[in-house]
């Protein structure tokens, strides 16, 4: 798995000095382009934790899911809110599930 950016959502955290992606990546892998959009500098060193994906507040980043556990072209997009986060999986027939983690112990 990587991590992809859509580039058409991705506002680079709106020019501040550090993007959450580059933040909160574990592997200092997030980097911002000369026009401040978001990219990972190597994806074969990603280590899927999918940090950056749920830090992103455009919803600019995805991961995409190899076909052994989704079917090719399957990806995988959160929102995260105050106490929970909401995944959505495509799958490349346009089938959408979505599912909610809460991210507090009740």
């Amino acid at each position: 798995m990587t991590v992809k950016v859509n580039q058409n959502l991705c506002n680079g955290c709106n020019g501040i000095a550090e993007s959450r992606c580059e933040a909160v990546c574990p592997g200092n892998l997030m980097t911002r382009d000369a026009e401040q959009l978001a990219y990972i500098r190597s994806s074969k060193d990603c280590w899927d934790c999918m940090a950056c994906v749920k830090a992103c507040p455009q919803q600019a980043l995805q991961t995409k899911l190899p076909f052994q556990l989704a079917g090719y072209g399957s990806k995988l997009v959160p929102k995260s809110e105050k106490k929970q986060i909401h995944w959505t999986l495509t799958h490349p027939d346009g089938k959408v599930e979505t599912f909610t983690i809460p991210t507090e112990s009740i």
